[in-house]
């Protein structure tokens, strides 16, 4: 079997998809890029995104991929921060870069494939004609014939859910180690070089990057989605014979909410292996999804500055439901109390990891202080809270910052969040402190709800009052048509949360 990228109906084989990024690496040559330098990959998902990056790579260039969905002065942040050299963006955004982008900054322009014309309802377009365009550069160019430079690992952004996204910048590590990262992931995901494997997130994430970039390197057959849809990724699924997938709860979720019919019509009997992370997973959610495909779940947490740290399969989770796993390989998780005390098993505190030692250290480019900040002696924290059971499993309570800490107890909204889904017609909740004048805190809850489903505040805390602690019920109810949620599922709180908090203070 040819392996390659699947995109729609397309396949572009890994030998064709090489051909372009030489082509495009020597473009790239020719504005400027050396070793050292950074290239913003400004792309929703398609095979381009694979080819610039792999292109910007061969050259020891460190690419960058963009959250398309910025603009302003967050676009304008990126840029400067990571100090592109030139930036790749597909044509309908290039209007929003060009109002930020510095003089000295090349941009690159790219076709947006009908695929994804189709899957986010855009107007079909050409180009501007204003820059170089990707094609032109592969089309005017000649394969890069130097020796390929050790490829780089992508700049990562954080996603900035409490405040500017830093750039996440690894330092260089071995080729041996970087052969132990790649068979870890490979372990932990559950993927072999002969599956079929599928990413239907963003590929400006850092899981779904390194997923789609390490199966690009081993020749996995891979299908890229342009953009999640639940009906559509069964439809992939049933079409490609897919084997295996990275996905986030937020998919879960929404593949839930399908008819059964809809979810019977279509044959998975190809699926082998199913990994998730990014956000915490509702144990009701988890369930559901182990009753309808299987065991074959697995999830791992960790994040962009840690990699993977730790890791479940579906016997695992079911003999402790709502862990995300324990340590592997020769990883490390302590649960720290503010003052830096390791707490016991059972006591929540925040969570500090040690990463495994062929994973490459890093620093947040322009803050180095920042990337102190989060380090105690070897273990680094990501902001989360949870416990270890005596047995090593972690499980997360929420994010430090979203702790809500009303009349002295301590709140983990996820909790209340994940309860709130269990009522028929809430198809989305957040719940965070506000101010309160007498317990320091109080609790609102923002919430998507069927509108047929008739639901009211008072319902609402009804049902928060008969399955929880008192102290756990919202004081606020507010109904929204949507919230403020990255593809991947990971949510903007803040941005609920500052009008509520404006000229009251802060706690955090």
């Amino acid at each position: 079997m040819t392996t390659g990228v699947r995109f729609g109906e397309r396949k572009r084989a890994y030998e064709e998809l090489r051909a372009r990024a030489a082509r495009i690496a020597t473009g790239l040559a020719d504005l400027g890029v050396g070793s050292g330098d950074r290239v913003a990959v400004m792309l929703r998902n398609e095979p381009a995104f694979l080819e610039v990056t792999e292109a910007a790579q061969l050259l020891g260039a460190l690419p960058v991929p963009v959250n398309w969905h910025w603009r302003g002065e967050e676009l304008a942040h990126l840029f400067g921060d990571s100090g592109a050299k030139v930036v790749f963006a597909h044509t309908d955004l290039v209007p929003k870069v060009e109002e930020v982008l510095p003089e000295d900054v090349g941009l690159v322009e790219v076709r947006v494939p009908d695929e994804v014309t189709a899957a986010y309802g855009l107007p079909p377009n050409g180009v501007t004609r204003r820059h170089p365009t990707l094609e032109a550069l592969i089309e005017s160019n000649e394969p890069w014939r130097e020796p390929a430079a050790q490829a780089p690992p992508s700049v990562i952004y954080t996603s900035g859910t409490t405040g500017r996204p830093k750039g996440v910048r690894r330092k260089p590590h071995s080729p041996e180690d970087t052969v132990k990262m790649a068979m870890g992931i490979l372990e932990v995901f559950g993927l072999s070089p002969e599956m079929r494997t599928l990413v239907p997130a963003p590929l400006y994430h850092s899981a779904p990057n390194v997923h789609a970039l390490l199966a690009s390197r081993l020749g996995i057959d891979l299908t890229i989605m342009p953009k999640f849809d639940p009906e559509g990724l069964l439809r992939t699924i049933e079409r490609n014979r897919i084997e295996h997938i990275q996905m986030v709860p937020t998919m879960f979720i929404r593949l839930l909410r399908l008819p059964e019919k809809v979810r019977k019509s279509y044959d998975l009997s190809s699926l082998k292996a199913v990994v998730h992370a990014a956000a915490p997973c509702p144990v009701d959610v988890k369930q559901a999804m182990i009753d309808w495909w299987g065991p074959i779940l697995r999830e791992y947490y960790g994040g962009t500055e840690t990699g993977i740290i730790t890791a479940s399969d579906s016997q695992q989770w079911l003999a402790h439901p709502g862990t995300v796993g324990r340590a592997v390989w020769d990883c490390d998780v302590k649960i720290l109390d503010s003052e830096g005390r390791e707490l016991p098993a059972g006591q929540v505190g925040e969570v500090y990891l040690k990463p495994p030692s062929f994973w490459p250290d890093f620093t947040y480019i322009g803050d180095d202080a920042k990337r102190r900040g989060i380090e105690r002696d070897g273990y680094l924290t990501v902001g989360d809270m949870g416990y270890l059971t005596e047995d090593g499993y972690l499980f997360l309570c929420d994010r430090a910052g979203d702790m809500v800490i009303s009349g002295g107890v301590n709140i983990y909204p996820a909790e209340i969040e994940a309860h709130l889904l269990k009522l028929e017609g809430v198809q989305d909740a957040a719940v965070f402190g506000i101010p309160d004048a007498e317990m320091g805190e109080a609790l609102a809850a923002h919430i998507v709800a069927d509108p047929a489903a008739g639901l009211t505040a008072e319902r609402v805390r009804e049902h928060v009052r008969a399955g929880m602690a008192g102290y756990k019920v919202p004081k606020v109810v507010v109904f929204e048509q949507s919230l403020p949620r990255e593809e991947t599922g990971k949510l903007f709180k803040r941005k609920l949360r500052d009008p509520y908090w404006a000229g009251a203070g802060r706690r955090i």
